[in-house]
């Protein structure tokens, strides 16, 4: 094989085995449960195995590498500002999306709700999942396009690995928010080398949804305009105050964010 076209080919495996890993564990669950459909039950436990697999293997193959490298620098501030950046993009990530009439397949949001009222459902949604897509999209996967296209064409870099993220979580609003999502995540680790800070901000937004999906009952199931009685005022002043959020965290990151060694 061409070493030019060598990165294409990594991108690839990593995909296919991240979707095969995730399958197989699937599957295979839905045997050992003894289910005739693939319910809540099958989607966390197979999700939590093929998470747990899908890190091991990326790490003892050295396909993403990591260290702690970043952490040695005491990252706090800038873990900070990653928080109340992700706390700013959740309204106005749903308004788009409601905007843009982007529904989630019956199929899809029956199983998501199902899997979010299980407490254990966390143990996926909240953690494992987040540190399994950063090690793959991230550590990976971006890693390998930025060595390969150089620091010129770093976001073309970007917005093929936030595509490709987007088009793995499989329908048209999650692959919006994914893709959305993507491009910070993926510009993070440009600036950082390191995944810890997608990380945080990975964690920061499914543990949000998962929070609000249980203390706030029919969360999953109305608009942002319904949840404020309504009110377009409400609607208005809530996404003005995200933005008073977003905005100058994503000032304090650009200033704040550096390179660690190899990770």
């Amino acid at each position: 094989m061409k070493k030019a076209l060598r990165p294409l080919f990594d991108v690839a495996c990593y995909i296919i085995v991240f979707l095969v890993v995730q399958t197989l564990c699937i599957l295979l669950l839905k045997v050992i449960l003894r289910r005739q459909d693939i319910d809540a039950d099958t989607m966390i436990w197979g999700s939590v195995a093929s998470s747990a697999i899908t890190a091991i293997l990326f790490v003892v193959f050295k396909w993403a590498r990591l260290s702690a490298n970043y952490l040695r620098t005491r990252p706090w501030t800038v873990l900070f500002w990653v928080t109340t950046l992700t706390l700013g993009t959740i309204l106005p990530s749903e308004w788009l999306l409601e905007q843009l009439n982007f529904e989630m397949p019956e199929e899809y949001e029956i199983i998501f709700t199902q899997i979010i009222s299980k407490p254990y459902g966390y143990l996926a949604i909240g953690l494992l999942v987040p540190l399994a897509e950063e090690i793959v999209f991230r550590g990976a996967i971006l890693r390998v396009l930025l060595e390969w296209m150089g620091d010129r064409m770093h976001w073309v870099a970007i917005v093929v690995s936030a595509l490709l993220f987007g088009v793995m979580h499989g329908n048209l609003p999650q692959f919006t928010h994914g893709f959305l999502l993507g491009l910070l995540l993926g510009w993070m680790y440009y600036r950082t080398r390191s995944i810890i800070p997608g990380l945080a901000l990975h964690w920061v937004n499914n543990t949000v949804a998962y929070v609000c999906s249980n203390l706030m009952p029919g969360f999953t199931d109305n608009n942002l305009l319904e949840l404020c009685g309504d009110d377009q005022r409400k609607v208005a002043m809530y996404l003005l105050f995200s933005l008073c959020m977003f905005l100058p965290s994503l000032f304090q990151l650009a200033k704040r964010m550096k390179q660690a060694t190899n990770e």
